[in-house]
């Protein structure tokens, strides 16, 4: 899963450290602003991002994630549980291809289910990072938007906060993912809820009024001292999002908003328990292409 947030945040765990080839922490203060990023400066903020950061995302969240889990979002919604794919006795078999995989957990359990996954992801860093922990599944370096794949050769797809928050052009991808699954597979992504772009990115109290318009979409940037972008996310309204689907030939078949567990007491970003016990924080979007097409 790949969610930074707007913000970097969350607590440190206690998790190893990892490779040391690369320094996570960068040496300047981005400024951050919101203005237009297309779809090439998004694509070369973000590759460069995680590259630079993949080390300090896995040890911050990678207790959280495990080596081997599905988790669709900072709630802690469980595949397990969810089922959102499919049960998990008809995974077997199945090709699946995991979308902005990061070091893979997701396709490690779909493995273990019997699935022969690929894990794609824009980030060589991050990729290092699911080699490092292992795996016998295809490990792929490429962009969402042009996905190196021949038409129908997948039977499912699945992006837990990968690629979809950070392109500008989320019908180029959903549209890609279509032509790369077979008539009638299946294509779950979670993002960010839309309405959290109306409030603070912070988990406390301050991130509980509203402060910006959700109708707003104007990216979310960082920028370096010559003003070139470092990091770029973009919003998409509820309506735009089931609008890119349906305009990329998908069927939206279900839409979960998962509620926050008891159990879970972490903070993630601008995920925490008392934000997450009042506004949603993640969609998880179930979308089908259709057999007859």
């Amino acid at each position: 899963m790949e969610t930074r947030g707007r913000r970097v945040g969350g607590k440190s765990t206690t998790r190893e450290p990892i490779i040391q080839e690369s320094e996570a922490a960068e040496e300047f203060e981005p400024e951050a602003t919101r203005r237009r990023a297309d779809v090439t400066e998004s694509s070369r903020a973000n590759r460069g991002w995680w590259d630079r950061n993949a080390d300090e995302y896995q040890v911050e969240h990678g207790t959280f994630l495990g080596d081997d889990r599905f988790v669709w979002s900072p709630e802690g919604l469980d595949e397990v549980e969810a089922e959102l794919l499919g049960p998990p006795e008809e995974l077997k078999g199945k090709s699946v291809l995991e979308i902005g995989a990061g070091a893979a957990q997701c396709s490690r359990w779909l493995t273990a289910q019997g699935a022969h996954p690929v894990a794609l992801d824009i980030s060589h860093r991050q990729l290092q990072h699911a080699l490092r922990i292992g795996g016998t599944f295809p490990l792929v370096c490429a962009d969402a938007g042009a996905l190196p794949f021949a038409d129908g050769s997948f039977d499912l797809a699945c992006s837990a906060y990968g690629a979809l928050p950070f392109v500008a052009d989320p019908v180029l991808v959903l549209t890609e993912v279509r032509r790369v699954l077979r008539p009638g597979g299946r294509f779950v992504f979670s993002v960010t809820h839309p309405i959290r772009w109306a409030f603070p990115d912070e988990p406390g109290p301050e991130g509980l009024s509203v402060s910006a318009s959700y109708f707003d979409r104007t990216p979310y940037v960082e920028q370096d001292e010559e003003g070139h972008a470092v990091y770029v996310e973009h919003h998409r309204t509820i309506g735009d999002r089931v609008r890119d689907v349906v305009a990329a030939g998908f069927r939206l078949v279900d839409l979960v908003e998962p509620e926050w567990p008891s159990w879970n007491t972490s903070e993630w970003g601008g995920w925490s328990p008392l934000r997450g016990n009042l506004i949603p924080g993640t969609a998880v979007f179930v979308c089908e292409r259709d057999l007859r097409d």
